[in-house]
């Protein structure tokens, strides 16, 4: 079998993958450079099934790499937009408080934008009315940086940039194993039935749902596994399309790493409500009932998916019966928008988030990063990945052995 050499491979064609391979080639014009994506198209994953927000950077722990990337990642994102006219628009969110456990949660929520830096207001309640008639809560923050836009057409546009830029892109190339020696990595891949290898001085991965596997492919000890949350999604009736002005989110309770059921205009003019947090027992099951023997597997001989099950089983339980019972899931939206009924509620596609956990159950909350002598794995690439993808890439780069 022969093999075409490379100085970078790049494994996985999301947001992040793209972003890092049109940076890498824009940064190294002289490098060949080739990224490899499994399906017929790029961001099929938890790319193409997200919320469209681009993220303020309103939640995350000051000087964490989720507040720095998000921060920096809203005008990179809105630049690059520009650059290559892709339609945005700038909203604005309001997180809605509406009980006083929420409204004290908002005055520390509050507090933590203010650390991040970001240009926030407090809302009284008739100032919340005023903005958003249609919305009910004792008061909010105005995100005012917060934006919309389809990440499906940011990717492409970065694909089409890297391309551009010399860069060699292959879909329908699914990674099967890796090996390293001292002097180069091996790829193997699987291409429409047939086995291909590639060699490169240097690997990154960027696999979303996958990137546990892609570093035991390599042998590099980690103590994380990928466990998968199905986010489900609802889609309102066109003549709700004017209901809010802005992205509605609720105050979210800072002991889970979800954000709550939310309504979020789509650059397309829809409104979506969602998405809730459901475990997930396949790892690429968007449909209502996806089951998968391997993932599964994965997951019972795994000892922090049962801390993480018996730490939070009561939430767990009812989100499954939301997700479920309609009427559940529809008061969620209802105590901040208490017009909607269970026929508002349309189907609309899931999303999988790829859970970082570690051995002893905790959720990784920020972005975290594995490596070996000639490669580099992102492991967890948590909302707000997309948002920050143009920083992601440059801190990748920026990690990089000398070339």
């Amino acid at each position: 079998m022969s093999s075409t050499k490379y100085d970078y491979v790049i494994v996985g064609g999301g947001i992040v993958g793209l972003s890092t391979a049109m940076q890498l080639q824009q940064s190294f014009p002289e490098k060949k450079i080739l990224l490899l994506e499994k399906e017929n198209q790029f961001a099929k994953h938890q790319t193409g099934h997200n919320s469209g927000v681009i993220h303020a950077g309103v939640y995350y722990a000051p000087g964490s790499l989720k507040a720095d990337f998000c921060k920096r990642g809203v005008a990179a994102t809105l630049a690059f937009c520009a650059e290559h006219n892709i339609k945005v628009e700038q909203c604005g969110k309001l997180l809605v408080a509406t009980n006083e456990l929420e409204l004290e949660r908002m005055g520390a929520l509050f507090e933590r934008c203010l650390e991040n830096g970001l240009d926030v207001e407090l809302l009284t309640q008739a100032q919340l009315k005023e903005r958003e008639p249609n919305i009910i809560g004792l008061g909010a923050i105005f995100a005012k940086d917060t934006g919309i836009v389809n990440y499906q057409q940011v990717s492409m546009a970065m694909a089409k940039q890297f391309e551009k830029l010399g860069g060699e892109a292959r879909l329908n190339h699914e990674v099967t194993d890796l090996n390293e020696s001292a002097d180069h990595v091996t790829v193997f891949a699987n291409h429409e039935g047939k086995s291909e290898e590639f060699k490169t001085d240097f690997l990154i991965t960027c696999s979303g749902l996958m990137a546990d596997r892609t570093t035991r492919m390599l042998g590099i000890k980690t103590d994380f596994q990928i466990i998968p949350f199905r986010g489900e999604y609802y889609q309102l009736p066109a003549k709700y399309n004017n209901i809010v002005k802005h992205l509605i989110y609720p105050i979210p309770d800072p002991e889970l790493p979800f954000l709550g059921v939310h309504l979020t205009r789509m650059i397309d003019g829809t409104v979506t409500v969602g998405p809730n947090a459901v475990q997930g027992w396949k790892r690429e099951g968007y449909g209502k009932i996806n089951i998968s023997l391997h993932d599964v597997l994965d997951m019972i001989r795994f000892k922090g998916f049962w801390k993480v099950l018996q730490a939070n089983y009561k939430t767990g339980l009812v989100e499954t019966w939301n997700s479920w019972w309609k009427p559940g899931y529809l008061k969620l939206v209802q105590k901040y928008c208490p017009q909607l009924t269970v026929n508002d509620l349309t189907p609309y596609p899931a999303g999988i988030r790829a859970q970082a956990v570690m051995n002893d159950g905790t959720l990784v909350h920020d972005f975290l990063f594995a490596e070996s002598p000639r490669s580099l794995h992102v492991c967890n690439a948590p909302s707000p990945a997309a948002t920050s993808a143009i920083p992601i890439g440059e801190y990748i780069i920026n990690r990089l052995p000398p070339a």
